[in-house]
């Protein structure tokens, strides 16, 4: 039973990631930027929903911009996630870009793609996410770089958060993380971290009884005249306790 379940979850996966391919090629042109953010977030619940994910919201999304969510990192599911929860344009390695299917739906969804390891390209972000600051974005950074086992935080890398000092705008934490929704308790169904192949993960996702998503937002700050390191570790030890609580 659980394989047939799991079967007919990829089913209905699939089936929406191919009408999100037509909405982006066909609808997206003539629609403005807030409707194809409603639609982004209209679709990320779906997709949740297929996947026997659903979504509990702690705290209070920010209802505009200019604000940096800053998130901890556990999951290929993390994005459709905090999408669901509140419409962000993320920032994303730039082989993102290339995935088959993938790449096209995140690029429709606003994605700004950064070269990891090209020390240049990590200015040019700074600055690009300073400029969409300043256009009153809401904007989502996962500073750990990549995801983590989920039971303790890699530590954040400080760079892109110089994009909210510079503008001057708020930054907000959030918490993810993911539970049994029987027994409440943690589950790592979702995780994909070290030598997990993606559709290993996705595999096992579609095989876990039903789960719960929970995003927890904290409460937005500022700089505050701290330098993006020192508020790195602080905005990693409120994210750790988001995630906790």
């Amino acid at each position: 039973m659980k394989h047939l379940k799991a079967c007919w979850r990829l089913l209905r996966l699939v089936v929406h990631i191919l009408q999100g391919l037509w909405t982006v090629a066909f609808r997206f042109p003539a629609l403005s930027p807030e409707q194809q953010q409603v639609r982004v977030q209209a679709w990320s619940l779906k997709l949740l929903a297929c996947v026997g994910v659903s979504l509990a919201i702690r705290g209070q999304p920010p209802a505009g911009g200019p604000v940096m969510l800053v998130s901890n990192h556990l999951s290929w599911l993390d994005i459709p996630v905090l999408h669901a929860a509140r419409y962000c344009r993320f920032v994303s390695k730039s082989d993102v870009q290339g995935w088959p299917l993938i790449g096209a739906l995140a690029t429709a969804a606003g994605t700004l793609y950064i070269e990891r390891h090209v020390r240049r390209d990590a200015m040019r972000m700074v600055r690009t996410m300073q400029q969409a600051l300043e256009q009153g974005e809401v904007l989502a950074v996962f500073p750990e770089g990549t995801t983590g086992d989920g039971r303790e935080m890699l530590p954040f890398h400080a760079n892109l958060l110089q994009a909210a000092v510079q503008a001057d705008a708020a930054v907000q934490p959030v918490g993810l993380r993911f539970t049994d929704q029987a027994t409440g308790t943690t589950s790592f169904a979702p995780s994909y971290i070290g030598d997990e192949t993606l559709v290993g993960s996705i595999w096992r996702t579609l095989c876990a009884p039903s789960i719960v998503a929970i995003v927890h937002f904290g409460m937005p700050e500022f700089a505050h005249g701290r330098d993006r390191r020192m508020w790195a570790l602080h905005l990693h030890r409120t994210v750790d306790s988001l995630r906790r609580s």
